[in-house]
């Protein structure tokens, strides 16, 4: 490839998106990627600086601009030097975590507490 351009595959390995190259091409070939809004379908895509890439990964959605194409796949922090995250992750862990239901006093099936405490009532006290 040229100066200017960078393998599509490559670059998804030393951003450190996936953990091995083969893993970037087979994701590359499934289809679920997308450059500039258009489906890129090919591993040897020549990626350039100032694309935005657009895919699922895990959970999320991610939208990525590339701001660099790297010379290898370096530590952690030397690979986030090769893109700009367009939509960062909503808040801390904490916030994707379902909220516990609350129950209303009286309510329902009796806690352990509540059994406890009506055991103790009807003088049935458990040792």
């Amino acid at each position: 490839m040229s100066d200017g351009t960078r393998r599509l595959d490559q670059w998804l390995w030393f951003a450190r998106f996936f953990k091995s190259r083969t893993l970037a091409t087979r994701f590359c070939a499934s289809g679920k990627l997308r450059v500039n809004a258009v489906t890129v379908a090919k591993a040897h895509y020549a990626l350039k600086v100032g694309d935005v890439l657009t895919f699922p990964l895990g959970p999320n959605v991610r939208v990525i601009a590339v701001r660099g194409l790297g010379i290898r796949r370096g530590p952690p922090a030397e690979a986030r030097t090769l893109y700009e995250d367009l939509e960062p992750l909503a808040g801390p862990a904490e916030d994707l975590v379902p909220p516990v239901a609350e129950r209303l006093s009286g309510t329902g099936r009796p806690t352990k507490a509540e059994r406890r405490a009506i055991d103790r009532l009807r003088g049935r006290d458990r040792l």
